[in-house]
């Protein structure tokens, strides 16, 4: 029997970052045209959904998280007419569609920033955004000691004196989600896109929009045992956010079709607590967020074990899914975090800096393991392009072709996220692989290693012992097996260093984390494997889906 649950609980959502994804028109940079001409590939690697980054109107200061016009796709991508086809063709294809929505800042070019901008100080237009005095005696001095994301302060001082907030780079200024405004503007666009057909949205910086009023300077971050207690910061993850999504999903509600929304909600940097995490997606709130504990957990079964258990948890008291993912276009691709021989937990108010030579041949097999893991816990999963190539994080780019603000910010000191970003490889011997068409008037935007022509879609295709073959047949039994989804699951015994859990009627999953085979419990048949296994000894570093 079909299932009841809402799709959301269990979905198996695949992010496109739409300026790498395919490139329909030719001027090396991925657009709605080469998204449209690839449906029949993401259909039949088995995903549910697409999770679109923004594809709206903007000067692309941050790669179009600056958007000066929500209700306007950027040329650079195609029109309204373009996206609306997409959505229809998407739904006919068996997939759903959730752009991503961008509420804690708006581009400089936005109308409202320009218009408050040349009203001045002291004018109703400035009260949309965070503008302040300065410090100091002539006001030379930022309103406080708040710092960016990308580097440098949060605050950029006008020509006229005032200063005004941005958490990210200067193009990209914060709301003020105080102003009556904002609000409104928002769900008008909500509604905008529902009424076009979106299935729900993915939040950008979920937990940031709400400011403490007062602006104080932020304290040193407690060390010790006091990391674990929550303390209130001043612009992440504050309780007001939950009226602003409380409101949303009564948008939401109003139209047919569970459309649901997705937080990238990071709990507060100041306290290691899954509860907050949990507040996000209490009922009449949001439907899901992000699991990054366990993105940024170590390659350790008790770490990964301890992120499990608490996630589950503190989701269970609230009702909601646990929605788990491995990479996205912020961090570095697992492939390559994973191909440290030691890979430590980071935590949220820090950037990855990976430590260690690369062995890629250890990080795809540990990337292989890590995707049965993901696929065979209960809720949902995210699968970022290019996960199910193998893609490795591409670590040598030239600095000349850096384009993330996080580089020129940083001094430049931090690479940033391009090497995350490079465009996909689909066929063929030479860049661009397949990725824009043979008569392209530009390269990618981005330049593709040379090596990646065996790692492109057209070589992994038919091949069983691929990355990309053995995604697609974990989500046809992942779609086909009823043990599998959202649900609960129980943990068997094994050793330090593997983790085993069941999963009923019938399935179980193990994981082998430590440096000895482990032979498998008793079971009926090896559902898929990550790797070759052996006289019923699973290696290091591999997992396995067994019918029990």
């Amino acid at each position: 029997m079909p299932s009841t649950s809402p799709w959301w609980r269990s979905a198996v959502i695949y992010q496109v970052y739409i300026r790498s994804f395919a490139d329909g028109n030719g001027d090396g940079v991925g657009d709605i045209a080469g998204l449209r001409s690839r449906l029949p590939y993401l259909k039949s690697l088995g995903v549910d959904a697409l999770w679109i980054t923004p594809w709206y109107k903007s000067p692309m200061a941050d790669g179009g998280y600056d958007v000066a016009d929500f209700r306007a796709i950027d040329p650079l991508f195609g029109t309204i007419a373009d996206a609306e086809q997409f959505i229809e063709e998407a739904h006919e294809c068996g997939i759903r569609v959730i752009p991503d929505i961008v509420p804690n800042h708006t581009s400089d070019q936005y109308a409202w920033f320009q218009a408050a901008l040349a009203a001045g100080p002291g004018s109703p237009e400035r009260e949309r955004y965070v503008f302040r005095p300065g410090r100091g005696p002539d006001g030379t001095q930022p309103p406080n000691n708040w710092v960016s994301c990308f580097g440098g302060p949060a605050w950029t001082r006008l020509p006229d004196g005032e200063w005004y907030l941005h958490l990210y780079a200067p193009e990209q200024p914060d709301l003020n989600w105080q102003h009556p405004d904002v609000h409104a503007e928002f769900e008008s666009i909500l509604r905008f896109w529902f009424s076009r057909g979106v299935d729900g949205f993915r939040i950008d910086v979920a937990h940031g929009l709400a400011k403490d009023p007062e602006l104080p300077d932020l304290r040193p971050e407690p060390a010790g045992e006091k990391a674990r207690e929550y303390v209130a910061h001043p612009h992440w993850d504050r309780d007001e956010v939950h009226d602003i999504y409380r409101a949303w999903r009564q948008v939401a509600d109003e139209f047919d079709g569970d459309r649901a929304f997705v937080a990238e909600a990071w709990s507060d940097t100041w306290a290691d607590t899954p509860e907050r995490l949990a507040a996000y997606v209490r009922p009449g709130g949001l439907h899901t967020a992000f699991n990054f504990d366990f993105l940024m957990a170590s390659w350790d079964a008790k770490d990964l074990r301890a992120v499990i258990d608490e996630s589950l948890a503190m989701l269970r008291e609230v009702g909601a899914p646990a929605t788990w993912v491995l990479s996205n276009h912020d961090v570095m691709r697992h492939t390559s975090r994973y191909a440290r021989k030691t890979v430590a937990r980071w935590m949220p108010n820090e950037r990855y800096q990976p430590q260690g030579p690369v062995d890629l041949d250890l990080g795809v097999r540990r990337a292989r393991a890590a995707a049965l893991l993901m696929l065979a816990l209960p809720g949902g999963a995210y699968i970022y392009q290019g996960d199910e190539l193998g893609l490795p994080e591409v670590e040598d780019l030239p600095e000349s072709v850096l384009q993330d603000p996080i580089w020129k910010r940083s001094g430049p000191t931090d690479r940033g996220r391009d090497g995350c970003r490079v465009p996909l490889p689909w066929s063929g011997q030479v860049a661009p692989f397949g990725f824009s068409p043979t008569d392209a008037s530009s390269e990618p935007w981005l330049p593709q290693p040379a090596n990646w022509s065996e790692r492109s879609v057209q070589a992994q295709t038919g091949d069983e012992t691929s990355m990309l073959e053995l995604y697609r047949t974990a989500l046809r039994l992942r779609r086909d097996n009823p043990a599998l989804g959202d649900g609960t699951m129980t943990w068997l015994e094994a050793p330090a260093g593997v983790l085993a859990f069941r999963r009923e009627p019938g399935f179980a999953c193990i994981v082998n984390l430590s440096t000895e085979a482990y032979r498998l419990p008793d079971h009926t048949s090896i559902l898929l494997a990550s790797g070759p296994i052996t006289d019923g000894l699973l290696a290091p570093d591999q997992a396995a889906w067994l019918k029990m």
